[in-house]
């Protein structure tokens, strides 16, 4: 049995996303720094073609004061100042080959302040001036999953694989979207790839777990969780593995895990509804009904609650 629906599997993605983006779990739509420093072959670049009749050292250019304005409104959690400081620096000299690394950064500014569709068109121009930039096509991504846009976020980690096969980042969200999808043959392959390349990562781990959970082999995706588990106490962890458990018929473990996740996480909806599935199955329908309720008060979605409690 498939615990892991679409809303389960939207909330563990979710917390991935913001885990592995070095950000809280708890909250991707804030708490989120943008990077917007240049780097140093960028500089390096800029100081090589830089006029020689220029007087101004490279760090006196209004267009990189701007860039250090805006860094410090970001530290100040400022995203409007952020982004007009470098809209500001990019109208300065509307030519500088680095405006299109600042458009991928400010379209993410403003994904960060909530304006989701300015990022987006922001990140569309980014991808149209320059259509092999990876980080403009994973950020376009990255703001198209969490406008809940999945078709076109996988669509995007697909155009990312077609210039470098072997970013993981794109391959393992490519490989999750894939699976919730049904695109076996794809999910595997992005897996067989992260296998190869990085074997012992943290990602490759969970994209193999919820391989197997979603695809009938609970009993191989138990032992990944608790591997999961053990470096990162993370609700969607907790429900992952209680639901793997519950479906191999191990009922006293899932209740530890369970009771392990809760005193945690006291109000996490999928730990309620697997609570309720297991009190279910444990033939106590008083108990799975009120936790079937605690669960959609807290987000789960009712028919899945209510298909689940019928079985």
């Amino acid at each position: 049995m498939n615990f892991l629906s679409h809303s389960a599997f939207r909330a563990l993605f979710i917390a991935i996303v913001a885990i592995f983006s070095l950000q809280s779990p708890s909250s991707f739509a804030q708490n989120r720094t943008p990077e917007i420093k240049i780097n140093k072959s960028q500089r390096q670049l800029k100081e090589e073609s830089k006029d020689p009749n220029d007087s101004l050292n490279l760090e006196e250019r209004p267009y990189f004061l701007l860039i250090d304005q805006s860094e410090k409104a970001l530290e100040q959690n400022d995203y409007e100042a952020a982004a007009l400081r470098l809209v500001e620096a990019m109208s300065v000299e509307p030519d500088n080959p680095l405006n299109v690394a600042l458009l991928t950064n400010l379209g993410m500014i403003y994904y960060y302040n909530e304006q989701d569709s300015m990022a987006l068109r922001v990140l569309d121009e980014a991808v149209r001036r320059s259509p092999r930039l990876i980080a403009a096509h994973e950020k376009r991504a990255r703001v198209l999953t969490g406008m809940g846009r999945d078709k076109e976020a996988y669509e995007e980690y697909g155009r990312v694989i077609d210039i470098d096969s072997l970013n993981t980042s794109a391959r393992f969200y490519h490989a999750m979207m894939a699976l919730h999808s049904g695109k076996l043959p794809e999910a595997e392959a992005d897996i067989a790839c992260l296998n190869r390349v990085v074997p012992l990562w943290t990602n490759t781990v969970l994209a193999h777990a919820t391989l197997f959970s979603m695809t009938g082999r609970e009993r191989e995706a138990i032992s990944l969780f608790r591997r999961l588990l053990d470096k990162d106490k993370l609700p969607e962890y907790y429900a992952a593995l209680a639901g793997c458990l519950i479906a191999v018929d191990d009922l006293n473990e899932a209740s530890r895990v369970i009771g392990e996740g809760m005193e945690l996480f006291k109000d996490d909806a999928e730990l309620y509804f697997h609570r309720a599935v297991l009190n279910h199955k444990r033939f106590l329908p008083d108990e799975a009904h009120r936790d079937a309720k605690r669960a959609i008060q807290l987000g789960a979605d009712p028919k899945r609650v209510a298909a689940v409690l019928k079985k």
